[in-house]
């Protein structure tokens, strides 16, 4: 019986060795964007149409519906969807309207028979969009700067179609805003830095950009459009390339949202957001599944060293080689990306998050995740 554990032991050995190898590469792999600066900014002021989608989104609509008809830019228009809302998102936007010559709104009934999602408001805007660049936000998102739009257009050239901004959450006080907010970084720094390797894989609607042009040529949401999300992040996962995918990590084009309060809701959100991600192509698939399953037995096979192998001292080492990166990499990506209080504590969420993630995907497997909305 000794000798069948120490030879556990031993294999166990060599894979946790080979999942650290793995994990300092993955760390490397972001160093890309932790020394990344900013450059390339077009000097043209290109005419922009902002898009905003909104389902019963009144109180967020009057508080932070200001921060984007105020930017500081001349030609830019704003669309927003009112899907279907039952509570005074529509009287708020016609307040809106009184005051903003340059605020459109649509609005879209839903017949008891019939159930769209968030696909169809956005695909009405594009319609009505009188402007080739297009800017996301969310309706409960406040913009952080008055120069958002000019700084989004900026990395618009004759051969980009795809910029990708940052959109993060509001600090907070609990741990569940440290977990969501190094949770949104995390996301943030890995498709920051595939896209400057040239692997862009995904963006986040709260902040992204691409020309209307692109969407109606690559017919828009119509290889996914049965899924009932990826509205963002399909979308460029199908249609961003390394040449026509530029990033924008400006502290002047950042955007903020309210995050969740409650565990139950940041989990139901997270759920929505694995619906989609298997649909990915399969070389994105496979990066970001190898850095989960490294991840994962890294930690395992680290816990189960540390308490039957003699050579603690060699375990430990491997360990804290991984460990000094990562903390080195979220430091500088906090940052630029101004997310404070994470760091820290984000080497407890980074063996937590990937057990949070297994169940979420389980849990989907089981049931069927029926909002189709945002």
């Amino acid at each position: 019986m000794k000798e069948l554990l120490e030879i556990l032991i031993i294999i166990i050995f060599y894979i946790f060795v080979a999942a650290s190898f793995l994990q300092v590469l993955y760390y490397l792999v972001y160093l890309r964007f932790v020394i990344y600066k900013e450059s390339g900014a077009n000097s043209e002021t290109l005419p922009v149409s902002v898009v905003i989608c909104a389902k019963n989104e009144e109180d967020n609509l009057r508080q932070f519906l200001s921060t984007v008809m105020e930017q500081n830019y001349q030609d830019f228009e704003v669309i927003v969807v009112n899907d279907s809302s039952t509570d005074g998102t529509a009287d708020v936007l016609r307040a809106f309207q009184n005051k903003y010559p340059n605020l459109y709104v649509t609005h879209l009934d839903r017949k008891a028979d019939y159930i769209h999602g968030k696909k169809l408001s956005i695909t009405i805007a594009l319609k009505a969009a009188k402007n080739d660049i297009i800017l996301f936000t969310d309706a409960d998102c406040i913009i952080d700067s008055e120069f958002w739009i000019e700084n989004m257009q900026k990395k618009f050239d004759l051969q980009t179609k795809i910029v990708l901004g940052y959109g993060g959450y509001l600090k907070d006080k609990g741990l569940l805003n440290r977990l969501i907010r190094y949770d949104t970084l995390f996301i943030a720094i890995q498709y920051f830095a595939y896209t400057l390797w040239g692997l862009p894989y995904m963006g986040v609607g709260r902040n992204m950009a691409y020309r209307k042009s692109l969407f109606f040529e690559t017919k828009g949401f119509a290889s996914h459009l049965k899924i009932a999300s990826g509205d963002d992040d399909l979308f460029v996962n199908r249609n961003a390339t390394p040449k026509n995918t530029k990033i924008i990590i400006n502290k002047n084009a950042f955007t903020h949202s309210l995050p969740e309060k409650k565990f139950l809701k940041w989990w139901r959100q997270k759920r929505r957001h694995f619906t989609s991600s298997k649909y990915y192509k399969f070389k994105h698939k496979l990066m970001l599944g190898v850095e989960f399953a490294s991840r994962i037995i890294f930690f395992s096979t680290f816990i189960f060293l540390m308490i039957f192998d003699d050579f603690k001292i060699l375990i430990a080492s491997i360990f804290g080689v991984r460990l000094i990166l990562q903390i080195l990499v979220l430091k500088f990506a906090a940052s630029k990306l101004q997310e404070t209080g994470v760091v820290i504590l984000g080497v407890f969420f980074d063996f937590i998050l990937p057990i949070l993630n297994i169940f979420m995907v389980l849990h989907n497997f089981v049931t069927r995740n029926k909002t189709i909305w945002k």
